[in-house]
């Protein structure tokens, strides 16, 4: 049976495509990959539960997934392509410019110049088994804004040849969204938001220009999903356990006692009406603007479940928002 949507979880997308506002993320089935001994990936993956998951994720009428050229060193991109193929019905948006070696699983580098933008797009259609990309978006986040304009012109080359349909940033700068949203075939930012970062200033630059606000980490790392404790210690091949900047949410691969907090006190809130912790999170972002599409990462049959089941509850409700909001201005006081 399909999951039906909320009349409030449905977004039409640049092509008149509509559908449900949320997708899935596969950063994680991609398997391990590395910086040296850093892991970047999610630890083991199965590829056969994959694919499953990846046609429950249809069943229940998911139709975006997202993923990027490295992760797990293209495999991600290669289970997508053998469980979906060139099916014109589901959305698949890729990223570029962080390269890997597939046989090392290593990192190689970051690059954005127009030889490897092209080479990179032709190796994602060819493990996606697409005609042609849906979505491509560049993945070097903060990457010098004056320099990006060489960038997005090679995207807008691309686009007219045929190769991509449309492209975005993935970028949590404001600056940079809004740098190319008036150009053409531009439709979409990639950013990191959940309850716990609600990103007011992204939000307007994407509303303002009539964006697509895909959300990343909207379940916080795994944190929203409720199933870590404070002495739950991830793999030694889970990026949460690796010393990187922007590892905010764990800390030595356990959660970091600050959001254990947050999360203790709007726990309940985001558990109304029958919710699910998770279900509750991507409602919530459901509610914090029309243009949001969350996605969520997954593994299992079972968490495609959980999150496909968040679209027939919708948004959470204005009250409910409205205390979540004074709860966690409580704790961080």
């Amino acid at each position: 049976m399909l999951t039906k949507p909320n009349v409030t979880t449905t977004i039409n997308l640049w092509n008149n495509y509509e559908i449900p506002r949320l997708g899935m993320g596969c950063w994680a089935i991609g398997g391990p990959f590395y910086a040296g001994d850093t892991p970047l990936g999610w630890g083991e993956v199965d590829d056969d539960v994959s694919v499953a998951a990846i046609h429950r994720a249809i069943e229940l009428g998911i139709r975006f997934f997202d993923t990027a050229s490295n992760y797990g060193a293209g495999h991600s991109e290669e289970i997508l392509g053998h469980a979906i193929g060139n099916r014109s019905d589901i959305v698949i948006a890729t990223k570029f410019g962080f390269a890997t070696d597939p046989k090392t699983k290593q990192a190689t580098g970051a690059f954005a110049d127009p030889v490897f933008i092209r080479r990179s797009a032709e190796t994602s259609l060819r493990r996606l088994k697409r005609d042609r990309l849906d979505l491509l978006q560049f993945h070097l986040n903060d990457f010098p804004l004056e320099q990006s304009d060489a960038v997005f012109e090679t995207l807008e080359k691309l686009r007219s040849e045929g190769k991509i349909d449309a492209f975005g940033w993935s970028t949590d700068f404001p600056d940079r969204a809004a740098r190319h949203a008036e150009r053409r075939g531009f439709v979409s930012i990639q950013h990191t938001m959940n309850v716990f970062e609600p990103v007011p200033d992204m939000i307007s630059v994407i509303e303002r220009h009539g964006l697509i606000s895909i959300n990343r980490g909207p379940l916080a790392m795994g944190l929203l999903s409720g199933k870590f404790r404070a002495d739950t210690k991830v793999g030694d091949k889970d990026v949460r356990g690796a010393s990187l900047d922007w590892m905010v949410y764990f800390k030595e691969g356990r959660i970091a006692p600050e959001f254990a907090a947050r999360l203790e006190a709007i726990r309940e809130l985001l558990r109304s009406d029958g919710r699910t912790l998770t279900q509750g999170a991507l409602a919530w972002l459901w509610a914090r603007s029309p243009r949001t599409l969350p996605i969520p990462g997954f593994r299992t049959v079972a968490q495609v479940e959980e999150n496909a089941g968040a679209l027939a509850k919708g948004p959470l409700s204005p009250a409910v928002m409205t205390e979540i909001d004074e709860t966690l201005a409580k704790v961080r006081a």
